[in-house]
């Protein structure tokens, strides 16, 4: 399947409208990005399309990439320096818990839903949202 296939427009909708909703409550960035397939590493790739989308450009350095890869059936979800220099280990832990368990029963558009408002949840208490806070990367959904 192609990426750009994998979720129907409302079902990308829907997880960009959770995008927005996250964003509301923290200064974080979030992005996801779904290729159809990954032959390597999740995580290197994940890494390498946070580069690409620019995400390590952001004023704070407190972007965050939820990547999957829909053929292969593998995600990461990363964050970028400013994140990882505060929060501690594991951080993902619980947010990657509830993707799988989602993608589990075949709920893509509720596992990336779901990963985005508590990824947005657990940002808020190190980024808390800015009055003067500008939206630095685009809430679509990437391919």
């Amino acid at each position: 399947m192609k990426a750009d296939k994998f979720l129907t427009a409302e079902q990308q909708e829907i997880v960009v409208a959770a995008v927005r909703r996250a964003e509301k409550d923290t200064s974080g960035e979030i992005r996801i990005h779904i290729d159809a397939h990954c032959s390597g590493d999740p995580v290197k790739r994940a890494e390498e399309v946070f580069v690409k989308l620019g995400m390590h450009k952001t004023e704070l350095r407190n972007g965050i990439l939820i990547y999957l890869a829909c053929n292969s059936k593998v995600f990461a979800i990363i964050g970028d320096k400013g994140i990882n220099d505060v929060v501690p280990e594991n951080f993902w832990n619980d947010v990657a818990q509830t993707m799988s368990e989602y993608f589990r029963k075949g709920d893509f558009t509720g596992g990336l839903s779901q990963a985005v408002l508590l990824a947005g949840e657990k940002l808020k208490s190190f980024f808390p949202y800015q009055a003067d806070d500008i939206n630095e990367l685009p809430d679509e959904i990437s391919y």
